[in-house]
């Protein structure tokens, strides 16, 4: 299948024998939702060019033909760099650095998309996934699945506070690069990645960084929740601050270092995604703390609420674990068993006083 976007000056590209050129690293971004086009923007932005291939096949032709992601990144044009194709098995052909940019509950899927894709000799060095969230059922990371179907590939994530529309406008921000060990390789993409506009941290703490990108999106729905129900700055700030306390003792338990919580990974995507106007799991709160129902909430939606799953996997592995998470125990609550949320505030608010 043809390559339907467009390249810049320095791309050379034969369709007929799929022979392609890239002046720098090969990206090969995989998902084309608001997150995975902010992130080939950028790519764009400091001068690579990058293959973006979205799920759907009508999807790529809607993006090729009009150059902005309507659907999910409206009035954010595509850079010419940015190639866009239905084709993964001829963006995957010089792929150096494969970026997963998918739910976690479709990274299984994917991952099996591009084992059946991948060249007899792949070029891949690195696969970073940008997924925020525990497996349903096997509570797993997303970079313990992807390491799990693409056995063989250094595996990481680049996580912390973004937002995708800000990052595509380039709005300066910063994210961590974890894989655990670090490759030497991994310098090189941070490298290639950092610019004016995006700083890039690295961290060999793969598990920390990944179980903080999981539990903020389920204080953001705590933090939804309050808002919602107009209880004003000081409750809110005081959940926050419990619920960086439960992200550490929850994930040092799991095998995660104590400072990575405290970094981007940690409260910074913490504090983003609770404040945040433009966050879905913070709005899914509020909607809840409004009076809407959860099962209407997550009906027919175009945009994934990370953190409903992912409160039903984490909730699954506390009990396992034998884990006190208060808090992430009341959102299940509300999310599973039909709590209303101010009878989860109340419960938490009630619980045996102790020290902090």
């Amino acid at each position: 299948m043809p390559v339907i976007g467009s390249a810049s000056a320095d791309f050379r590209g034969s369709l007929g024998d799929h022979f392609w050129f890239y002046p720098r690293m090969n990206f090969v971004v995989v998902g084309g939702g608001a997150w995975g086009t902010a992130f080939a923007v950028h790519l764009a932005r400091v001068g690579g060019t990058v293959a973006l291939v979205p799920r759907r096949t009508e999807h790529a032709h809607q993006l090729a033909a009009a150059r902005e992601n309507a659907e999910y990144l409206p009035g954010i044009a595509l850079p010419p760099a940015v190639v866009v194709t239905p084709d993964l098995a001829h963006a995957l052909r010089n792929a150096e650095v494969i970026v997963l940019a998918c739910p976690a509950q479709a990274l299984r899927e994917t991952c099996a998309r591009i084992r059946g894709a991948l060249p007899a000799t792949p070029a891949v060095r690195f696969i970073v996934s940008l997924s925020k969230g525990l497996e349903a059922g096997t509570h797993l990371r997303p970079a313990e699945i992807v390491a799990g179907l693409l056995p063989g590939f250094p595996v990481g994530t680049l996580t912390g506070p973004t937002n995708a529309r800000e990052v595509a406008l380039g709005k300066p921000a910063a994210l961590v690069l974890a894989a655990s060990p670090l490759p030497l390789f991994a310098g090189e993409v941070q490298a290639e990645i950092s610019g004016s506009t995006l700083r890039i941290y690295t961290s060999d703490d793969l598990a920390g960084a990944e179980f903080g990108g999981c539990l903020k999106n389920i204080y953001a729905i705590a933090a939804g929740c309050c808002d919602g129900l107009q209880l004003g700055d000081n409750i809110k700030a005081a959940m926050l601050t419990r619920a960086l306390a439960e992200m550490v003792r929850v994930g040092v338990a799991l095998g995660a270092r104590t400072e990575t919580f405290y970094g981007l990974s940690g409260f910074g995507d913490l504090v983003a995604t609770c404040y945040g106007d433009w966050s879905r799991n913070h709005d899914f709160g509020r909607q809840i703390g409004q009076g809407r129902k959860v099962a209407e909430l997550i009906t027919n939606r175009k945009t994934v609420v990370e953190g409903y799953k992912t409160a039903q996997s984490f909730a699954g592995l506390c009990a396992e674990r034998g884990l006190d998470a208060p808090i992430l125990r009341e959102v299940h609550a509300i999310l599973f068993e039909g709590k209303a949320p101010e009878e989860a505030l109340k419960a938490l608010m009630t619980r045996g006083l102790k020290r902090e």
